[in-house]
Formats: C-alpha cells, structure tokens, sequence
C-alpha cells in the first residue's frame, strides 16, 4: 500500500478479531509510534502493550473504576469486557515533560501523533485498529493503578486485531466544509 492509499482510506475498525498483529508487524507498529512529530525531542510517551491474560486484568483496572465511579450494573460487567474486543490493545500515555518551550499541550498532541501512526502502520499492514478514549481515559485511579504521574495523560487506548467485517466506510465530509482561503 502506497502512502497516498494508506492516508485516503484509511479507516476504523471497531469489530476486530484474531490475528493480532505477529511480533514483526507489532514491531513496525511500534517503530512507527517513535516517528511521531516531536519538538525538543523530548520523547514525551509511554506505550504499554496489553494481550493475552493481560487484556483481562485491564479489564479488572476498568471494573475497578467503573466501581469507584458508582457505573450502574450494565456498565459494571461491561467494564470487565472492554480490553477482550480485540486481541491487542496499546494504553498510550503523553508523558509530561517539565520544558520552557514545548508546552504541555504539544506534548500531548506529540503522542497523539504517536497514536495515529501506530494506527496507520496497522493499517498498512493489512489489519485493523480503533483508537478509543472517554472515561477510562480521563480516570485519575487508572492512572494511579498504572502507576503514572499526576501530568501525565492517557491519550487512548489503540485496540487492534483483524476487523471482523471487511468494508470500506463511506466518506461524507468535503474539503470544502472545513478548508478556506486566508
């Protein structure tokens, strides 16, 4: 797949299934993150591969914030089944890094960065991904139970696997609803 293809068609999987990625694609996948835009070269991200029996222990740390934040009973059992919808997940953390002229927010949009070219290098590789966030990524207990820094930031949770359903998504946006001249 050539650069062009892999950046217009591009897509998330949300239904992914076995095969992960094979060590040789996991590692392009990670080579592809340490390629993010960085400014100062600061290196600001962590990545912590979850698979196998470690996917439900995420899924314990999930139920266990669920728990703290008082989640009704439906999201309470799915919290525990959240890290087993694909056969790899990938925790991305924006690692804050103390510096007078890269501000903290580039620094997270550094990882993100980091993210999106994990994502893309999945692609590439003939699999699928979806990069997921919302409360178990703002969740102050998940951080502490993964052991990170108060500044630090979980910029998602990247899930990949084979997609269930091959097809390709449609396009509804046109360059013209978000690009003008200055």
């Amino acid at each position: 797949m050539n650069a062009l293809e892999l950046l217009l068609t591009r897509q998330s999987d949300a239904r992914l299934t076995e095969p992960g990625p094979n060590s040789e694609q996991l590692s392009i996948i990670k080579q592809a993150a340490l390629l993010a835009p960085d400014h100062g070269a600061l290196t600001p991200w962590q990545f912590i591969v979850v698979q196998g029996e470690g996917r439900e222990r995420l899924g314990d740390v999930f139920y266990r914030s669920a728990f703290h934040h008082q989640l009704d009973e439906r999201n309470l059992e799915r919290a525990k089944t959240l890290a087993l919808r694909a056969p790899l997940v990938i925790i991305c953390i924006a690692k804050y890094v103390e510096n007078n002229k890269v501000p903290r927010i580039e620094q997270v949009q550094s990882a993100a960065c980091a993210v999106f070219a994990m994502q893309q290098a999945t692609f590439a590789q003939g699999l699928g991904g979806v990069w997921r966030t919302g409360h178990y990524a703002q969740c102050e207990l998940i951080k502490a139970e993964l052991g990170l820094n108060v500044d630090d930031e979980i910029v998602g949770y990247l899930y990949l696997g084979t997609p269930e359903v091959k097809h390709v998504k449609t396009r509804r946006l046109s360059t013209e609803q978000f690009f003008s001249d200055f």
